[in-house]
């Protein structure tokens, strides 16, 4: 349920001209949400993935479509 919740924000986001930046924070935000739900170590673990800057997910992306 939160999945489809999720990419209707991103539909509508997306639709309304909203920077990849704003995406990827709204989508950040959502995801911390769920990583406080999570027991100690989890925790830690979830917001290690998380807390990765826009900039460097960017480059990430971009490496793997081979851009």
């Amino acid at each position: 349920m939160k999945i489809r919740i999720l990419l209707i924000v991103l539909t509508v986001l997306a639709i309304t001209g909203c920077s990849s930046r704003q995406i990827y924070n709204s989508v950040q935000y959502n995801q911390r949400n769920d990583c406080m739900k999570l027991p100690g170590s989890q925790y830690d673990e979830c917001m290690d993935r998380v807390n990765k800057p826009f900039d460097r997910y960017e480059k990430e992306r971009n490496e793997a479509l081979g851009k």
